[in-house]
């Protein structure tokens, strides 16, 4: 399990500059001209003073005036001494923006992620004990919505239609987890709600496919002839043995929550990363998009690692040599 996990972990430098160089070099590809776009703007609404300079003077002081390659290696050379760098349009060091708004998309996540198993779990669980009853069906029905609606969607239906017939509107001004906790909650707990939506079914189905699995094997039948309860059999035997394909599933899917987090924390105007990451997008800041990207592509080899650990520890069957 030791030189697993060393492997493991020193794949991960290896992993993170190949992804730093298929989207430090691929972000050039995007059209449209980040020079172009600050030398045109009037009044210095960069933090640069760009109103007043020409397209050369800023690409000297970017230091975009040298070949992309070297560029590469200047920047990959800062964040090797703990350095994402500056942003391009505010000057503000992009580790501090990220600081500031990693904890509400972690936030986020974490409420998304224990919405989601909240829905998921029960409603496979039952699915399968039940099968092919209405209330099976029902759970399958629920499963195939959550899985086709996408969430930007019903997100989009959140802001629109209680402000049309209640005047509800979400608050513009953010709360912080430890500003105000309650009023950080209520604000969260929308978003959470549609994100976990989102993702739980996929690990509703999964969770129903695997629990019938497992109900048909020997050792839940012996359960079953020694006058075991139901509530015993399926939690203390069958749902342990269940839980681990679910498990690589939820992994799976944190990729995926992430991209979601882009879409909702636009939409309910929350102070994320998912946010920051599509306000760089737009404007072409090259050395946020690259920073972020990382920092994404570091905590999902994390999670993934967390995951396939876990998998040993629920089933002793599995070693890692």
């Amino acid at each position: 399990m030791q030189t697993y996990l060393l492997r493991r972990l020193l794949l991960i430098v290896p992993t993170l500059v190949l992804v730093s160089l298929i989207v430090f070099f691929s972000i050039r590809l995007i059209p449209g001209d980040v020079i172009d776009a600050m030398a045109g703007e009037v009044g210095g609404g960069s933090g640069m003073g760009a109103g007043d300079m020409t397209s050369e003077d800023l690409k000297r002081v970017l230091g975009l005036d040298v070949p992309v390659h070297i560029q590469y290696f200047r920047w990959i050379g800062q964040v090797f001494q703990g350095d994402l760098g500056l942003s391009l349009w505010t000057q503000r060091p992009i580790s501090e923006d990220i600081a500031k708004r990693l904890p509400v998309s972690l936030e986020l996540g974490i409420l998304a992620i224990n919405t989601g198993l909240l829905i998921a779990l029960p409603v496979g669980v039952y699915s399968a004990i039940r099968q092919d009853t209405g209330l099976d069906y029902v759970g399958r029905t629920i499963a195939i919505l959550f899985i086709s609606v996408p969430s930007f969607w019903i997100g989009t239906m959140v802001m629109v239609y209680p402000s049309i017939w209640w005047g509800w509107t979400p608050p513009m001004e953010f709360n912080y987890l430890g500003e105000n906790p309650g009023k950080n909650l209520a604000q969260l707990i929308i978003p959470a709600l549609i994100m976990g939506m989102a993702m739980s079914g996929g690990t509703m189905r999964m969770t129903r496919t695997m629990m019938l699995e497992v109900l048909r094997q020997d050792y839940i039948r012996t359960a079953w002839s020694k006058g075991l309860n139901e509530r015993t059999v399926i939690l203390r035997h069958a749902l342990k043995n269940a839980l681990i394909p679910v498990i690589t599933i939820i992994g799976l899917q944190t990729p995926v929550l992430i991209g979601g987090a882009v879409i909702i924390e636009t939409i309910f105007n929350l102070p994320g990363v998912g946010r920051y990451m599509l306000e760089a997008v737009t404007r072409r800041d090259y050395p946020i998009i690259s920073g972020l990207n990382l920092v994404i592509a570091a905590f999902i080899l994390f999670i993934n690692l967390v995951v396939d650990l876990t998998y040993a520890y629920l089933d002793p069957r599995v070693h890692y040599n």
